[in-house]
């Protein structure tokens, strides 16, 4: 059996877990939110083992990460690692709807189930699932809450701009309240 280890970093949307095998990190998970999961027995504490996303995660937050190169192990069908793929693809600042990233992946009349293959992302940020929104410009649901989404994508836009702490930025208090891009090598 393969080792997989874990870890939790604190950042201004809340805990994160990260998980990793010796391929790549295979997953994060939001404290809050959809798909909150314990680690399972036998996964080992390590920091340590987690360190290369800790710290591309923590210069993300910072606003000095615009792209990740992590190695990446996420595990689903393939219709969903070539949704997962194209989310990579989106750039730093930038959102498209589920019908682009359908039209993108070759398969233009599959909106729900790009939709359904989005929300079952298993590595949100890391592959930007939160920059899909919907056609009318719409935040759609995100596993780690709309309040999360909107964090994320203001945060990405002031950093675009160059002006994190303009009239648009957002506070870490603003996502922590409930209810209110670049290259990822993943395996073939």
């Amino acid at each position: 059996m393969s080792s997989i280890w874990y870890d939790n970093l604190p950042t201004p949307v809340g805990r994160l877990r990260l998980v990793a095998d010796r391929e790549g990190l295979r997953e994060v998970w939001f404290e809050s939110g959809r798909h909150q999961r314990e680690p399972a027995p036998g996964w080992s504490h390590s920091p340590q083992s987690l360190a290369f996303a800790r710290t591309q995660l923590e210069e993300y937050f910072a606003g000095t990460r615009c792209a990740f190169d992590l190695p990446l192990h996420p595990l689903g069908t393939p219709f969903q690692l070539a949704v997962w793929e194209e989310l990579g693809r989106i750039p730093y600042g930038e959102t498209i709807s589920y019908g682009e990233l359908a039209r993108r992946i070759g398969h233009p009349q599959a909106v729900r189930a790009v939709g359904a293959a989005n929300g079952r992302n298993p590595l949100p940020i890391v592959l930007p699932c939160h920059r899909v929104i919907g056609a009318n410009g719409s935040l759609t649901g995100f596993g780690g809450g709309l309040p999360t989404k909107r964090f994320l994508l203001a945060m990405e836009d002031g950093i675009a701009r160059g002006d994190l702490f303009g009239p648009g930025a957002p506070s870490a208090r603003d996502a922590a309240t409930p209810g209110s891009g670049g290259h990822r090598r993943m395996p073939r």
